[in-house]
């Protein structure tokens, strides 16, 4: 992957504090073209569509709001959404969005039982603006990572 001069600059906006507090590589070694690049395979090994799943998302962010902060069940996932004030921009400025977070979980896993990035997908409306745009499902160990084989996981069955 060549890097363009947007991607550098993006990419020097993902380390902590830049834009979040925890960043958006996590504790990833790999350099987020790496990440991409990967991440990329993994989709295409799965048989993932970044903008399927960008789509799935947004439907469950939907379903999600419906419930007021309240857990959600949509099918045989549970989907709990949060607000919080402000907005937040993409590291490669092309827009500005809503902080908010969205959990998804299967209806069977109570929630004291759920891992965080095992069972339990988090992410925002920012997180599906970086996977849509620029296929950045974020590092290992960010709290919003969208982990392709949990992504197949949980929501294969409203993928195809």
């Amino acid at each position: 992957m060549k890097l363009k001069p947007a991607d550098r600059n993006a990419f020097e906006k993902m380390v902590p504090g830049a834009i979040t507090g925890p960043g958006f590589l996590g504790d990833d070694a790999r350099p987020p073209e790496e990440i991409i690049a990967e991440d990329e395979q993994e989709f295409a090994r799965l048989g993932l569509d970044f903008e399927t799943v960008a789509d799935a998302l947004e439907a469950l962010r939907a379903a999600g709001e419906r419930g007021l902060g309240e857990p959600v069940t949509e099918g045989r996932l549970l989907v709990q959404t949060g607000d919080a004030r402000g907005m937040l921009p993409c590291p490669w400025g092309d827009g500005l969005h809503h902080k908010n977070a969205v959990s998804v979980r299967p209806v069977e896993l109570a929630e004291a039982a759920c891992v965080e990035g095992e069972d339990m997908l988090v992410f925002s409306d920012l997180s599906i603006h970086l996977l849509r745009a620029h296929h950045f499902c974020q590092g290992r160990g960010s709290p919003f990572r969208l982990e392709p084989e949990l992504i197949e996981r949980l929501l294969g069955g409203r993928l195809r």
